[in-house]
């Protein structure tokens, strides 16, 4: 039996929940703000936000998902490891605090989720995200399961050496795609004259040489970087999330063209590169979609083992 899904989606400044019916149809959407305090409100923001979505879905057998920052658990209960922010969230079983199952997955992870599930990643046995925002994140889709790897630590494709002589990032890579890329190092890669990467593209739009420069630069780190994973991963399609997707051809047309000179085409195969399809709400879909993937794996494996 098909199942209803909740999805919530633990961000910096918001919660983002949704409730879908057992066809994937988008029945409510909540927003709430997350309050990372002290006293550690969003958890209590969380279960208030549950309890209103599962009034849209009241007589369905549904489940629960949560995109969260961090590294989850081996069975995503929880997430392990998540340094600094949202402080009580490591190790927090969310089963046992919403009384009903629920299951954990990296916001990376819980996007590419949503595209396996309901959007540019549905029907395809292989597949890579990468979301480009603040910083970068990733995922990966093998055989039409979302990888998760040993440690759950798999799709943190931000961290990946594009320039062996770069400085090092958070995580210790040199030259790393986030710092390439990422809104996080803009205002470093320009000299102080960008805050926002929507500034640069606006003046690369205008000609501007100096953000021609900067902003090309980044989007051919960001080609080598791709390319480096067709050629790992083997991809029928990567998909392209997160707030810096919005400058549209601006980052795709210059991104084909340096495609075209990176990537290796056997047999005259190229890997396709598009759009994601779920925005804003993308984390809470995944979520949901997420829950939904594991709760079918669970049921599978129990139904070979017996």
């Amino acid at each position: 039996m098909k199942k209803a899904a909740i999805g919530i989606d633990l961000g910096g400044t918001r919660i983002k929940g949704v409730a879908l019916d057992p066809e994937g149809k988008l029945l409510e959407q909540v927003y709430t703000p997350t309050e990372d305090s002290a006293g550690q409100p969003w958890k209590s923001a969380i279960k208030e936000t549950v309890n209103r979505l599962q009034e849209k879905i009241t007589g369905l057998p549904y489940v629960i998902g949560i995109s969260a920052p961090g590294i989850p658990d081996e069975g995503n209960a929880a997430i392990s490891f998540m340094p600094e922010r949202l402080q009580g969230l490591e190790g927090f079983v969310w089963s046992d605090y919403l009384g009903h199952p629920t299951y954990v997955a990296n916001d990376a992870i819980a996007a590419m989720a949503a595209e396996a599930m309901y959007g540019e990643a549905k029907g395809l046995r292989h597949a890579v995200m990468l979301t480009l925002g603040t910083g970068v994140g990733g995922a990966i889709l093998i055989d039409g399961q979302v990888y998760q790897g040993a440690f759950q630590k798999a799709g943190h494709m931000g961290h990946m050496t594009v320039d062996s002589e770069g400085e090092n990032d958070i995580c210790n890579l040199p030259g790393s795609l986030e710092d390439a890329i990422g809104n996080c190092s803009i205002q470093k890669r320009s000299l102080g004259k960008y805050i926002y990467t929507q500034q640069l593209v606006e003046d690369y739009r205008s000609g501007d040489p100096f953000a021609s420069w900067l902003w090309l630069s980044s989007v051919r780190k960001l080609a080598v970087a791709i390319a480096s994973l067709t050629n790992i991963l083997s991809p029928q399609r990567v998909i392209l999330g997160g707030g810096i997707t919005e400058a549209g051809n601006d980052l795709f047309n210059p991104l084909e063209s340096f495609m075209a000179m990176y990537e290796w085409r056997a047999g005259g195969n190229k890997v396709e590169i598009v759009k994601a399809r779920f925005g804003d709400l993308s984390g809470a879909i995944g979520a949901a979609g997420f829950a939904l993937m594991k709760e079918e794996k669970i049921r599978i494996g129990q139904k070979n083992h017996l």
